[in-house]
């Protein structure tokens, strides 16, 4: 069964930047669109970016124009480039499947802290 892990989180200050990475173990579908999530203390899990096989992102307008999502189906790796960072991005982020196109357990995610 395909694990992921996260890794990549850390401290930042406000206006600054992180990159995120995702490993599987196996292979990901290219039917698959992954995305990636975020949960917030006391706030439920949202979607915040996901991306296609060929390369198709899509973004929640929370973070349009600030995070880039891509992918690497050889190495089976998706990463979130996350710049101009805000408080409010601070949450516990995730990877996984996205739209009910593949499913994989949850990862232990990577935490992100903006804070000054």
């Amino acid at each position: 069964q395909v694990q992921l892990v996260e890794s990549g989180g850390g401290l930042v200050q406000p206006g600054g930047s992180l990159r995120l990475s995702c490993a599987a173990s196996g292979s990901i579908s290219r039917l698959c669109i992954m995305g990636w999530y975020r949960q917030a203390p006391g706030k439920q899990r949202e979607l915040v970016a996901t991306i296609t096989s060929g390369g198709t992102p899509n973004y929640a307008d929370s973070v349009k124009g600030r995070f880039t999502i891509s992918r690497d189906n050889a190495k089976n790796t998706v990463a979130l480039q996350m710049n101009s960072l805000k408080p409010e991005d601070t949450a516990v982020y995730y990877c996984n499947g996205a739209y009910s196109t593949c499913g994989y357990p949850w990862g232990q995610g990577t935490q992100v802290t903006v804070s000054s």
